[in-house]
């Protein structure tokens, strides 16, 4: 046994352990359950001493190698989804002793592997053929090695490369024409010249996630843009390092796109949250989901005219080519106004007592008991004395009588200009 093999535990002997019936029990009726793989006349002996789903997680299990293929081919002939990241391999060739006797594979997660030093031959691509998603992060795998299965894996359609520290992307000799989404978090594509290679390696790319790259800029013409990526509807730029509202115009160009993610970047710090989403919704009119929030017809509506709005005082060269689009589309807007909706604070009214008239600051937060007691030296009546009426010059009602001392004189919508009558009380 190879010192590899002795350091790890082999894939049987963990499905064994994971999945056996004092770990794994086998649930009839109701509620959650497993596929118990059924007994045929290919089986092992142990067939019906293991209970396994289809899908197997068998992450941080200390594999370093594959075990008994025969086994392998087994008991795996129904798995369809496997979870091998966080173990101990880093021999492709072990690999493919694992994924060539399971044959219905379709989805293979090898996170966190160390495979950076492993060799692989065509031979030991070609395993893995009918796989469809294929997890290859914080692995550190060459370009090389990525490219060698794209070019053996006819069926893969989604492919994950975070963490693995790239800073360049090596083009393949051979583009992949099945691949719809790319994955490529947190590595340190900076340029967009690597980013960009990505168009002819990948032509059917339908989904680009690279958050956490610090992309600096898009440096190409709206004509190559739309040539590179002519099928891309979904990209995520999250946390890059875009600082020019001409990269996020730029997005215009890919002729598929609907969806965007552009959080964390330094163009937008300036910015409050409704002005951000605002401004961006404006820049891109056919992407229907920003942020992973559905942009609605009335949303973008208000988007656009605030994006005309915000522009106003922007000088002629300033003005951004999406502003003229907007105006054709609207016309000139004007500002809108600035209604204060607080209450008001004051106002200055007519007290009338008998034959005298008198201009009178009045607060309006007070209560009617504080004015009778504002009004006693002006009308020099005691409190108790006094009937108050109020009159509303704008309309043609009578007097309204302040009967209820407690209630605040804000609540009759008291004017400026408007009267106060005081009567005595009748003994």
């Amino acid at each position: 046994m190879e010192a590899s093999e002795m350091e790890g535990r082999s894939f049987m002997q963990a499905i064994s352990e994971k999945y056996s019936p004092e770990n794994f029990p086998c649930r009839r009726g109701p509620g959650m359950g497993v596929v118990v793989v059924p007994s045929g006349p290919q089986g092992s002996p142990m067939k019906d001493r293991l209970n396994l789903p289809s899908v197997l997680v068998l992450n941080g299990s200390g594999i370093s190698h594959a075990g008994e293929e025969g086994e392998i081919a087994a008991f795996c002939a129904h798995v369809v989804e496997l979870d091998l990241s966080h173990n101990k391999l880093q021999d492709w060739y072990e690999i493919r002793k694992i994924v060539s006797n399971i044959p219905n594979l379709a989805f293979l997660n090898l996170s966190s592997n160390q495979l950076n030093d492993a060799v692989l031959d065509p031979g030991c691509a070609k395993a893995l053929s009918g796989i469809r998603r294929f997890v290859l992060n914080n692995t550190q795998v060459s370009w090389d090695t990525v490219h060698t299965f794209t070019r053996e894996m006819p069926e893969l359609e989604e492919l994950f490369l975070c963490l693995n520290e790239y800073t360049t992307v090596t083009p393949a000799a051979v583009p992949c024409p099945t691949l719809r989404l790319l994955h490529i978090t947190d590595n340190s594509l900076h340029e967009w010249n690597e980013v960009r290679k990505f168009g002819s390696m990948f032509p059917a790319l339908d989904t680009l996630v690279m958050a956490n790259n610090n992309l600096s800029s898009i440096h190409d013409s709206g004509e190559i843009l739309q040539r590179l990526f002519p099928n891309l509807r979904s990209i995520n730029l999250h946390n890059s390092g875009l600082k020019q509202w001409e990269d996020i115009e730029k997005l215009n160009f890919l002729p598929k796109l609907e969806e965007v993610r552009l959080q964390g970047i330094p163009l937008l710090q300036a910015y409050t949250s409704m002005e951000r989403r605002s401004l961006i919704i404006a820049q891109l009119p056919s992407v229907t989901n920003l942020n992973g929030s559905v942009v609605t017809d009335g949303e973008r509506e208000d988007a656009e005219r605030f994006f005309i709005r915000y522009h106003l005082d922007y000088s002629e060269e300033e003005l951004p080519h999406r502003y003229h689009c907007l105006v054709t589309k609207y016309g000139k807007l004007a500002p809108l106004a600035e209604i204060d909706l607080r209450p008001r604070c004051h106002a200055k009214v007519e007290v009338r007592y008998e034959d005298k008239v008198e201009q009178v600051n009045i607060r309006l937060d007070q209560t009617v008991a504080d004015l009778k007691k504002q009004l006693k030296p002006v009308v020099q009546l005691p409190t108790s004395k006094m009937r108050l009426y109020y009159i509303d010059k704008g309309t043609a009602f009578g007097p309204d009588e302040l009967k209820y001392s407690a209630l605040a004189l804000h609540s009759y919508s008291i004017q400026d200009g408007d009267e106060i009558l005081v009567v005595p009380k009748k003994k």
